[in-house]
């Protein structure tokens, strides 16, 4: 069973696939992912795979006949698709060189093109979940891409909000996040001429990372060649740096915010962004959402923002002193 169903309440579409529950824990001794297992290419650098598990399909099932009043269903139409990073099973974004990073953010954005110019695609996001701690059951590095029927909720309220800031002040919204970030500092943790990296002073993660374009651009479609290098060394350093922080994996969830492709009024107040959830707020402690922040959505950060930039900035440039080893 897969379906979409309808949040009054929200206004908003919950996915449904009861056929995600049978979703593996990959054997110690094999993985699908990995040269050599029959379902992926003798020889790649990155590759589109197409998820065994889709929540959305090209050609979904009929609904169940659960609805009634203020409950609506809809066929769970969309792509799920899987991008490998690499062969190399115990590989992730640090690991890999500049020009390999180069090649994932080319794959990534001709893959962004063909689902988003579908029309019955609403938004398409990029994602990375990273680490047991999120959920993480195939430990082979890898992102996904979901195409969506619809604009998700976030993506929607923020949308909104830019555009309310556009209409009231005539300014951009983001423009004006990197103007403040740029004459405060003390939460930036990561510049280049084309990308600004920064813990925002409104996140409810403890290392809740934002990174900006320094120039406004709808999607990884618009990036220049140098602004993709850009990005594969923003990449590589900043999650690098992440690593350093507690000497182990640092478990994440990344997604990118690229404005709706159909929507060309966007463009006025949006500004396409990528935004880090990382769930540590210490060695081996978990920042949980309790009652508060699930059930009113009333986020709360247990730390100082200012205080998590600096010890930031300084695993990153342990990382650019010492490369991947541990230490």
């Amino acid at each position: 069973m897969a379906e979409l169903r309808y949040n009054p309440l929200l206004d908003d579409w919950t996915m449904v696939a009861a056929s995600r529950q049978n979703r593996p824990n990959m054997p110690k001794d094999f993985c699908p992912f990995c040269p050599g297992s029959g379902k992926v290419p003798a020889n790649y650098d990155v590759h589109l795979y197409h998820n065994d598990f889709p929540v959305l399909s090209e050609n979904p099932p009929t609904p169940d006949d659960v609805g009634g009043g203020p409950y609506k269903v809809r066929e769970s139409r969309g792509r799920c698709e899987v991008i490998l990073y690499s062969p190399d099973h115990n590989a992730t974004i640090p690991d890999l060189s500049l020009e390999h990073l180069e090649k994932l953010i080319d794959l990534w954005t001709t893959s962004y093109k063909e689902l988003a110019l579908n029309t019955e695609h609403q938004y398409v996001m990029i994602f990375e979940n990273r680490g047991a701690e999120v959920g993480v059951t195939m430990p082979h590095p890898h992102g996904q891409i979901y195409a969506y029927p619809f604009i998700p909720l976030k993506v929607r309220v923020e949308m909104e909000n830019a555009q309310k800031h556009f209409q009231t002040t005539g300014n951009n919204l983001f423009q004006e996040i990197i103007k403040e970030e740029v004459n405060f500092q003390k939460r930036l943790i990561w510049e280049n001429e084309h990308f600004l990296v920064f813990i925002p002073f409104f996140t409810d993660y403890p290392f809740g990372i934002m990174i900006l374009p320094k120039r406004k651009v709808m999607s990884l479609l618009e990036l220049t060649n140098a602004e993709r290098s850009s990005l594969a060394l923003c990449l590589k350093e900043l999650v690098g740096g992440m690593d350093k922080l507690y000497n182990r994996l640092f478990p994440y969830m990344m997604v990118m915010h690229p404005a709706p492709y159909h929507n060309k009024e966007a463009e006025a107040f949006y500004w396409f962004h990528i935004e880090f959830y990382p769930p540590l707020r210490g060695a081996d402690r978990i920042k949980y959402n309790a009652s508060s922040e699930t059930g009113g959505w009333a986020a709360a950060n247990p730390t100082k923002v200012e205080d998590n930039a600096e010890l930031l900035r300084q695993a990153i440039a342990r990382f650019k002193k010492e490369g991947v080893k541990n230490g």
